[in-house]
Formats: structure tokens, C-alpha cells, sequence
């Protein structure tokens, strides 16, 4: 029983894991609808083995690498694998140029980026009420999120024809992820409301987009986070 407590956490992280395994190769496959439902699953997972952790009082090091490893897979190379599908039908062509390589290969910059952000963020304890640059769950919501609603609806039509464009999000994403930039953590280190006045409106204006844009207000919630959090950088610290 102390067994199955002490190691329930880890399982866990190892079913973030699994489920990103399975979602890259339906991603590589094509089959995005279910590397959708895997992300999903991978989210669930990635809250809970934190939350299980604290409240078993079962945190370590090698939660906190396996963690990490996981997360590298569900959060780090699926997305670069998403820049990679986006600029595939590309070839070795951005516009004006002819590259010596196809260009498809620097979508997975986002995942070499992501790698780096999560051995910055193990290694960093100020981040506890704010995250310093975006972090790789958020990133692969974006980065998914408008490449699924492209594939489902045809919306972002004008990104995903443009391999320029497709470039530099694919630079400016990975960026975001070692950026010095506050970002705003939903945890509360204050119970007063004028403390909490930048999350009730990240929260308010957060329901409004999906409720009102949907499928397509997956990705735009997340460039309204990125855009409240500049807004409020003094009251992140």
C-alpha cells in the first residue's frame, strides 16, 4: 500500500508520458483529432501528479526528473513536431529564398527551446507565483491549438499558407520560452480581490473567448494570457 502512495505521483507522470508518446505518433500520422485527445490527457495528468505529490507528501528528485523527461515529450516535442508538419509542404522555399535545407526542420527550434526551458525552470526557485517566459504546456496550446483549428475549420488560413510567417512564429515561440518575461501563474498568494484583480480578468476575458470563438479561441486564449501578463508585469513579482 506505502508503495503504491509513495510511487502513485510517478505513475502518473508516466501516464503524461505515455500519452504524449502516443499523441506525437498520431501527429506524425496525421490523425490530429487524437493527439488533441492525447494532449488533453497528458494535461490532466502532468496537474495531478503535482497535486497527488503534495498532498501524499511524496515529492522528489526523481519526481521532479521524471517529470521533466515527460513533460519534454507531451510539451517539448509535440509542438516542434507541429512547426514541422506546418512547414513541410514548403520544401526549401520561404519567400524570396532558396534554402539549402528544408525549412520544415527549424519548426522543431521549438523543441530544443523547450528542452532548454525546463532546465532553466528545475533549476530556478523564483518561479513560484509567476512563471518567468511562457511555459512549454501553454507554448504547445498555442502552437497545436492553431495548427488543429487550421486542419478542423480552415481558420489561420493566412499563417499556415505563408511559410514566412509560419517561421517566425516558430522563432518568436521559442523565445517566449527562455524569455525573462513575467508570466502569470494561477496561484494566489493574496486572498484580497485588488491583489488578484489581473487573474479575475485573464479568468473573465478567458471564458468570453471560448465561449464566443471556440475551437479557434483555444489558441487565441492563450496570446490574450501572453498579453494580460504584459499588461500586468509589476503585480507578477
Amino acid at each position: 500500500m506505502n508503495f503504491i502512495k509513495n510511487n502513485l505521483a510517478n505513475l502518473l507522470t508516466l501516464a503524461n508520458l505515455f500519452a504524449g508518446c502516443v499523441g506525437a505518433i498520431h501527429l506524425i500520422l496525421g490523425d490530429y483529432q487524437t493527439t488533441a485527445i492525447c494532449l488533453i490527457l497528458s494535461s490532466i495528468f502532468d496537474f495531478f501528479d503535482g497535486f497527488v505529490a503534495r498532498a501524499v507528501k511524496s515529492n522528489s528528485n526523481l519526481g521532479l526528473q521524471l517529470d521533466s523527461l515527460a513533460d519534454m515529450v507531451s510539451f517539448g516535442l509535440i509542438p516542434g513536431l507541429t512547426m514541422y508538419k506546418a512547414l513541410e509542404p514548403f520544401g526549401n522555399e520561404i519567400p524570396g529564398l532558396h534554402l539549402p535545407f528544408d525549412i520544415s526542420y527549424i519548426g522543431l527550434l521549438v523543441t530544443v527551446f523547450s528542452c532548454l526551458r525546463l532546465a532553466i525552470f528545475n533549476l530556478d526557485e523564483e518561479q513560484r507565483y509567476y512563471f518567468k517566459g511562457l511555459n512549454t504546456p501553454t507554448n504547445t496550446v498555442l502552437l497545436f491549438g492553431l495548427y488543429y483549428a487550421f486542419k478542423e475549420t480552415g481558420n489561420f488560413e493566412f499563417l499556415f499558407n505563408n511559410s514566412l510567417f509560419l517561421v517566425l512564429l516558430t522563432i518568436i515561440t521559442s523565445w517566449l520560452l527562455i524569455s525573462p518575461i513575467k508570466m502569470m501563474a494561477m496561484k494566489f498568494k493574496s486572498k484580497k480581490l485588488q491583489d488578484n484583480y489581473p487573474k479575475i480578468i485573464l479568468l473573465g476575458g478567458g471564458i468570453a473567448i471560448l465561449i464566443i470563438f471556440q475551437i479557434v479561441g483555444i489558441p487565441m486564449l492563450v496570446i490574450y494570457y501572453i498579453l494580460v501578463s504584459l499588461v500586468f508585469q509589476k503585480q507578477l513579482g
